[in-house]
């Protein structure tokens, strides 16, 4: 890529929150496809780790955490600085989305994030129970301020990866499959239709499938984390209680499953750590593996969005969760951690382009038990390539700013939208802009279920009359 599209004009302020893996990704992609004021840019973090980048690209810098107590004193001068509309990139941990996209909202700027965050230490506090500090909790708190405000200045929460890409991928992976199923079907323009359309091809549940096989030059040290994006996320959601989005057509559940208060919430939750829960799935190049079955914002909203409805209660709803096989390194990182009594590691770690060898992070939906058996769909991009698309990343980085750059333009494009989730947004102009920036993105059929490649040597506690039951997808 030579010649960069300029996808919008940004004439107010850019107020960075984050400068970490992420946001000296991002920072790239606003320079090559936003005309701006760059006199107006700024960042905010606590650390200064990355702030060569930063001078490289002249953006000033303001070493401090955003915290619950100085947040509007901090940001409403800078995110109204010379006029025009702001626009606030939320990348970082340990900081309040609901309060900044009100205050966001306040002020007339734009917003987006990656993840639902809370403030410092909602994730470790035990005044709280597992349902209380569980991403269901976090969406409602988001969805709640909608009801509260509805419309107004577009803020797009959860636009990354995953939360994000993915549920763009899900759309075009039901129009794939029903293309493939000759079913004739018109493309749905509502929620309602697209919920339909899920069940009309017979959906059981999406796995957001991903494996990780990007490796560092050196071997993982003792008593460090490594990972190939924010550890401290990773480690916050990776201990909060594996949550899943849970389908009308399950008939079994762990012994250890939850409840959340509201009896048609669209999910449940396990009382053990994401990172300890495994998964068997199923990706393009390894095929069967295992992954963690981690808590994310998408499991609970891709189910909840394809539900369907009749007189008040859920008819149709796919079970959906994250089952991720992350980097060897931190595989290593998370047996060490959890084998010292969840004591986290004194030195925390992401691995950069320049300390990876080689590797691909494949991230994708794998939609299953349709008319064609599983499908999945996704991004295949490789560190090589990576290097050529985009500096200061890695293959799981970019991933996630290309759908940073994707919000941020359709935020632009669709100013009054209020808070909008990744699932109702225009999937197709998504990724249009993103396509670039991920490599190969193909999908896949498999004749695969989670019934098969099991040794037999054991009793398993299956079911075999039902291929798709989450019960045969559990390991532990």
């Amino acid at each position: 890529m030579t010649d960069y599209p300029v996808y919008a004009k940004i004439d107010g302020p850019i107020v960075m929150i984050g400068f970490g893996s992420i946001g000296r990704g991002v920072l790239p992609l606003i320079e090559r496809h936003f005309e701006y004021d760059k006199s107006r840019i700024v960042a905010i973090d606590p650390s200064d780790l990355n702030k060569h980048v930063l001078d490289e690209y002249g953006v000033p810098f303001i070493q401090k955490a955003v915290t619950r107590e100085n947040y509007r004193e901090l940001l409403t001068p800078l995110l109204t600085n010379g006029g025009g509309q702001g626009f606030c990139v939320n990348l970082s941990v340990d900081t309040g989305s609901v309060d900044l996209m009100e205050l966001c909202r306040e002020l007339g700027c734009l917003y987006i994030d990656t993840v639902n965050e809370p403030w410092l230490g909602f994730y470790f506090d035990k005044t709280k129970g597992p349902s209380e500090r569980s991403n269901y909790a976090l969406r409602q708190m988001t969805l709640d301020a909608r009801r509260r405000n509805p419309g107004g200045t577009t803020a797009v929460s959860t636009c990354g990866a995953n939360p994000g890409m993915v549920s763009f991928f899900v759309k075009q992976a039901a129009l794939n499959i029903a293309s493939d199923m000759k079913l004739n079907v018109p493309e749905p323009t509502s929620r309602e239709e697209w919920a339909a359309l899920m069940r009309h091809i017979g959906v059981k549940g999406v796995h957001i499938a991903e494996r990780d096989t990007q490796r560092g030059k050196k071997p993982k040290e003792r008593n460090v984390f490594l990972n190939t994006w924010s550890v401290e996320g990773f480690i916050s959601e990776g201990l909060q209680p594996a949550e899943l989005g849970w389908g009308t057509h399950e008939k079994w559940a762990p012994a250890n499953a939850e409840r959340h208060p509201d009896p048609n919430a669209p999910a449940i939750y396990l009382m053990q750590p994401g990172a300890a829960t495994l998964v068997r799935t199923w990706c393009p190049t390894p095929g069967p593996q295992y992954g963690f079955l981690v808590t994310h914002n998408e499991s609970i909203s891709i189910a909840d969005y394809f539900t369907v409805w009749e007189d008040g209660k859920p008819v149709y709803r796919p079970t959906c969760h994250y089952a991720y096989h992350p980097a060897d390194d931190a595989v290593l990182s998370w047996h060490e951690l959890f084998g010292a009594e969840g004591k986290v590691q004194d030195r925390l770690h992401v691995l950069d382009e320049d300390e990876l060898v080689d590797g691909v992070d494949e991230l994708g939906v794998l939609l299953y038990g349709h008319g064609k058996g599983a499908y999945w769909y996704g991004s295949q991009l490789s560190l090589e390539e990576t290097r050529t698309l985009a500096p200061y990343q890695n293959a799981t980085g970019l991933q996630v700013t290309s759908a940073v750059l994707a919000g941020m333009v359709w935020a632009l494009e669709n100013p009054n939208e209020g808070i909008v989730e990744t699932d109702e947004m225009d999937f197709k102009r998504c990724l249009e802009i993103q396509r670039p920036y991920l490599g190969p993105v193909k999908g896949y059929y498999t004749d695969w279920t989670p019934l098969e490649n099991r040794p037999g040597l054991f009793p398993e506690n299956i079911d075999e009359s039902d291929p798709w039951q989450f019960r045969n997808f559990f390991v532990r």
